[in-house]
């Protein structure tokens, strides 16, 4: 989102960060996944038989087997993990995740939290389906904070917290670090794109010295950067890819933008070396049927992309200073295009 959108409240814990300190609780089911690995780090892999992409966007290797390819959570070639950030007025996340499953017919595979940098990350969420893969959205500090070593103890306990979660997990730290609205931002730390890219790597080295080896890094920017200005292009902040298993991209559709113009840019860049994840998406609604269309329109969309591999909604109506209603069902056509999307063999991941 924009940055009148996206800017949380000075120094205090946002809503989606309570939200998150409340699904804490009941136990995970250690083991559903089997086995992990530690994340690899390996050369591209050759390019073949993928679907024509748009004009604008190189062909991906991932039409065949991607090898372990996103790390702990594995990149499955022509499958795309369905998920959402779940926050309902007046609903618990168990009580939400109910609803959803009733609703389109089976659980969601990414349940997507937000924390404070502050915060206790997460070693249980409560009421998760069984099956889900938690990504764990973490907020950051200044730059310096994490560069001048006073965090790593901080640091530390989190990655401990997310090794006893004892599943694979994502870990998005430092998202849309593009955007002007954010503390761990280039725009809030004077320019210091090499500065976020530092700490992303700081982090790493902590978490893998901690054992924490079922987390997937995923590194996030916003689909398009402000300020837009030469020093605050999106790869200026890419931390390599030995310390990236997914590229995630927030977009939402705000101004009646297409899914291509949301995604193709990072898709273009990134996908020929690693699985794309669209982790923050939604769509606002102009009348008529535009917010089904538009849905419909996105499953198109990643049908014709095979590395993407993730896609979560922004499906919530208590997203604290902007009205819109994000939360998939606000149209009873939009519902259904959203189970359409469920339900499409693509979505199986």
């Amino acid at each position: 989102m924009t940055g009148g959108h996206r800017r949380p409240p000075e120094g205090g814990v946002t809503r989606r960060g309570l939200l998150g300190l409340a699904g804490l609780g009941a136990a995970s089911s250690a083991g559903v996944f089997g086995m992990w690995k530690t994340a690899s780090r390996q050369a591209p892999l050759t390019v073949g038989g993928t679907p024509a992409p748009s004009p604008s966007v190189t062909p991906s290797p991932f039409a065949e087997a991607a090898g372990d390819l996103g790390g702990t959570v594995r990149f499955v070639p022509g499958k795309a993990m369905l998920g959402s950030y779940l926050g309902l007025d007046g609903l618990t996340y168990p009580e939400a995740a109910k609803l959803r499953r009733e609703q389109l017919g089976r659980d969601q595979r990414i349940t997507h939290v937000f924390y404070a940098w502050e915060d206790k990350l997460p070693d249980r969420i409560e009421g998760m389906p069984k099956n889900a893969v938690p990504m764990v959205s973490w907020r950051g500090p200044k730059y310096a904070e994490i560069l001048d070593g006073d965090a790593d103890d901080l640091i530390a306990a989190a990655a401990r917290r997310i090794r006893d979660l004892g599943r694979p997990a994502l870990l998005r730290w430092g998202w849309e670090m593009n955007g002007d609205w954010y503390r761990w931002g280039g725009a809030k730390n004077e320019q210091d794109t090499e500065g976020y890219v530092k700490c992303f790597r700081h982090l790493r080295k902590v978490f893998d010295g901690e054992g924490a080896d079922n987390v997937s890094w995923v590194w996030s920017p916003n689909w398009n950067s402000s300020p837009k200005q030469e020093w605050n292009r999106i790869d200026a902040y890419y931390p390599g890819d030995d310390y990236v298993d997914w590229v995630g991209v927030s977009g939402y559709n705000l101004h009646r933008e297409a899914p291509a113009t949301l995604f193709d840019p990072v898709y273009a860049k990134y996908s020929p070396r690693k699985p794309i994840m669209i982790t923050e998406v939604g769509s606002k609604d102009y009348g008529g049927a535009t917010k089904a269309d538009w849905i419909r329109q996105l499953t198109a969309y990643v049908e014709q992309r095979p590395a993407i591999g993730g896609v979560v909604w922004f499906d919530t109506d208590t997203h604290p200073s902007y009205p819109e209603h994000w939360r998939l069902d606000s149209l009873p056509d939009a519902a259904a295009a959203y189970r359409e999307m469920a339900g499409n063999p693509r979505f199986s991941g």
